[in-house]
């Protein structure tokens, strides 16, 4: 420990208010990013009297797995209620709120090295457990409580514009999905006068699935597109790069090389089904994944919502492990729109998906400032 490090256990006492009188009913456990979250224990028939209480200000932490785990699930409530966790859980608060802010406390737990460090700091059992003296054993500098209020208001700044950057992503992906909707579904694309095209009288004739507009017409998803099952990877052959690697789960690698050139649209063939992504950069979809190979009739936004729209789950044929096999899904029946009203939706959806791309890019390099801010608290003098 740094002579200007000090013991974390020195500003914190453990707190054991109990559910003795069942006041409090709402139960949170804590995610991997550190934030309290609805629990998904099963409690029927749990005397949840032994649950343990958690008041604004206060912290909770699960040192039982930190061996297998690698991390410290450790959370601080800034709500305005209290609730409750399990019994497992530790709950403590600052015993000295003049000397350590409560958020730079929370910010020196969301450090990777603090995880590392308690790792470190675990026992030999099978699970890895972190004792209380070991917890209470690490190392935090403690710089002037000014000081570390300037660095939080700093660090919650960029946190905030994150936010911010989130909510925008997600009130411009609903607006995009509402386009689709009202153009494919409700068939109220603009007219040749700018009018919307069913309610303003536009022609349409009956199928086997309801009312289409004219020039429109039923057919399966190959008729649409051609998906393709994705490629090889092992472990031990990728290398570090700028292409993303696409599993059915979406991706979190990147590899040197790339097998298709962008656009194009992933979703899961094994393992998970059901997610589809959009990919503006040349990628790697891996053989987890089924990729479109050919857009026949479509284009790759438009093909983006069409797959987005069918129930992918409904033709796993898979027993043990999810599996879609890419010849069913391709007789999936749907309506095919005139390939002018699908270019001209192509071109107002890039408009969206532009911003988006230009948001996303932002908050990676918000979240790179996040976490540089976070490794620069080692380095803070008292």
């Amino acid at each position: 420990m740094g002579s200007n490090y000090k013991r974390i256990g020195d500003f914190i006492r453990p707190i054991k208010v109990k559910n003795r009188e069942l006041k409090y009913s709402e139960l949170l456990g804590i995610n991997i990013d550190k934030f309290f979250m609805p629990s998904v224990a099963n409690v029927v028939g749990t005397d949840m009297t032994n649950y343990k209480v958690v008041k604004p200000g206060q912290f909770a932490c699960n040192r039982m797995h930190v061996g297998r785990d690698y991390r410290i699930p450790v959370a601080l409530s800034r709500t305005n209620d209290p609730f409750i966790v399990s019994p497992a859980y530790d709950v403590f608060e600052i015993t000295k709120p003049g000397e350590l802010d409560a958020d730079f406390l929370m910010m020196w737990f969301s450090r990777k090295e603090y995880d590392r460090n308690a790792w470190f700091h675990t026992d030999a059992d099978v699970r890895g457990g972190l004792s209380w003296d070991a917890f209470c054993s690490i190392g935090i500098p403690i710089p002037p409580i000014e000081k570390q209020r300037e660095i939080v208001a700093e660090y919650q700044a960029v946190q905030k514009r994150i936010q911010i950057n989130e909510q925008l992503i997600q009130k411009l992906e609903e607006t995009a999905q509402a386009v689709y909707r009202r153009w494919f579904v409700e068939f109220e694309f603009p007219d040749e006068n700018g009018m919307p095209y069913k309610s303003s009288g536009g022609e349409m004739v009956e199928t086997i699935h309801g009312e289409i507009p004219i020039e429109w017409e039923i057919g399966t998803l190959f008729d649409l597109i051609e998906l393709q099952r994705g490629f090889d990877l092992p472990t031990q052959n990728r290398k570090e790069g700028t292409y993303p690697i696409f599993a059915s789960t979406g991706t979190n690698e990147k590899h040197s090389e790339y097998k298709v050139k962008a656009p194009g649209i992933v979703t899961g063939r094994s393992g998970s089904l059901g997610e589809v992504f959009y990919v503006d950069e040349d990628f790697w979809p891996l053989n987890t994944t089924l990729w479109v190979k050919h857009f026949k009739r479509a284009t790759p936004i438009y093909s983006y919502y069409v797959l987005k729209g069918i129930n992918i789950i409904d033709y796993n044929g898979g027993s043990a492990v999810p599996t879609l096999n890419r010849n069913d899904i391709h007789r999936h029946q749907l309506i095919i729109p005139e390939k002018n009203k699908i270019e001209k939706f192509e071109k107002t959806q890039k408009v969206f998906f532009k911003r988006i791309k230009l948001i996303g890019i932002e908050n990676q390099k918000l979240s790179e400032l996040k976490n540089l801010l976070l490794s620069k608290l080692a380095t803070i003098k008292n």
